[in-house]
């Protein structure tokens, strides 16, 4: 099997100090899924791999995989590609088996920044699925691509309008207010005022707004009158 060549190449460089360190940063991932093949080795290989295309593509078409960074891998092996199409068929093909906050927040392929109007569409849809993962790979990629140029207010509120009681996802609606307070203050500012977000996002979106060196001390001190 051509795909268990990569998860021996994985195996090489298993990193037992790294290991032990992501077994805390990662906690919903079984300790003897986790190999501590720490990131930049990962994306070094992922580009020596793209040159060997057949068995990239049965390296992709093994899913689920065991390790978490057989994860991370499958993610940076997609965002090789320049091919809009495939990138989203295969985006689409991976989500569901996406288990952890860290693989779904480290895959972001590039591409995406070129169609903004295309992803937008999927953004939306993928906001409304049952799985956590799905969802907050939504929002982040609301956060990282579109909340300068191509912000929409529209999209502000519909981060906002999810309900969810799980960890991960507010934690990411979170992280997304903060960060649109700083990108966004004009439209942002009066979802905070409202005071009508769940508790546990509405502050922890005020701490995180108050952690950040790009709100000024004025906005950080005022934001402290809307905590729940």
């Amino acid at each position: 099997m051509n795909s268990q060549l990569i998860t021996n190449k994985l195996l090489a460089l298993r990193d037992e100090t790294n290991k032990a360190f992501v077994e805390k940063l990662i906690p919903t991932v079984p300790k003897e899924c986790i190999l501590g093949v720490r990131t930049p080795q990962l994306r070094t290989l992922a580009k020596d791999l793209w040159k060997n295309q057949p068995l990239v593509s049965d390296f992709l078409a093994k899913l689920p995989h065991y390790y978490l960074e057989e994860n991370h891998l499958h993610g940076f092996l997609i965002e090789k590609s320049n091919d809009y199409s495939w990138v989203m068929t295969q985006t689409e093909r991976f989500l569901p088996f996406i288990d952890n906050w860290a693989t779904c927040d480290s895959f972001s392929p590039k591409i995406f920044k070129k169609y903004p109007t295309e992803v937008y569409v999927k953004i939306k849809q993928w906001l409304d699925s049952p799985h956590t993962y799905t969802v907050r790979y939504g929002i982040g990629l609301l956060l990282s691509n579109y909340l300068d140029e191509a912000f929409e207010k529209a999209m502000l509120h519909q981060v906002a309008g999810i309900h969810s009681e799980d960890y991960y996802v507010n934690m990411m609606i979170a992280w997304y207010l903060a960060t649109a307070l700083a990108k966004q203050p004009t439209a942002t500012l009066p979802l905070i005022k409202a005071q009508t977000l769940p508790k546990f996002v509405q502050n922890k979106a005020i701490q995180k707004a108050r952690e950040s060196r790009r709100i000024s001390e004025e906005m950080k001190t005022a934001l402290l009158g809307y905590k729940l």
